[in-house]
């Protein structure tokens, strides 16, 4: 079991259960779920319809959100992914707060196209309660999703302006 430290004495586990409750209230998921179960939670997964989600029309009619959150041993704050996927344009925007990519900082906004990352910008670190960051992120997906530029089939994202 591991406990998150100043985070209210989470569980990953129970973590992930809020996550889950709170996605289940979120306009625009759907059918909200656990990965690879509800016993052993390692991700919440919820289809997205992406004109109630966003308030807006788009692209894509449905996409899929997965977020995951995780405590590794020996650092100070919870690692994340929280990552839109839109499987028929193979595209994932995601926020990674991990140690994947240090130079870019503790976390970094990514963009994947057929399976190969196309663009990595730094993103502003959150030092907040696992839940605050995930309510702020879902509060910039829209914005990082409108600054993605086509061109030529191709995805970019030219430019993050979270960076601090």
């Amino acid at each position: 079991m591991i406990f998150l430290a100043n985070r209210d004495r989470y569980t990953q586990r129970t973590l992930l259960r809020e996550v889950h409750s709170r996605l289940s209230k979120h306009a625009g998921c759907e059918n909200v779920r656990y990965r690879p179960s509800r016993r052993r939670p390692r991700f919440v997964i919820a289809d997205i319809d992406t004109a109630t989600f966003l308030n807006h029309s788009y692209d894509i009619e449905t996409a899929r959100l997965e977020i995951r959150f995780w405590y590794p041993i020996g650092v100070d704050h919870e690692y994340y992914r929280i990552n839109w996927i839109e499987p028929t344009r193979n595209l994932m925007l995601g926020f990674h707060q991990d140690a994947d990519h240090p130079e870019l900082g503790p976390c970094h906004i990514q963009l994947n196209h057929e399976d190969t990352a196309v663009d990595r910008h730094t993103a502003a670190f959150l030092d907040a309660h696992p839940l605050a960051a995930l309510d702020q992120r879902l509060q910039q997906l829209p914005t990082a999703l409108e600054a993605i530029r086509w061109q030529d089939g191709q995805p970019s994202l030219s430019e993050w302006p979270d960076a601090e």
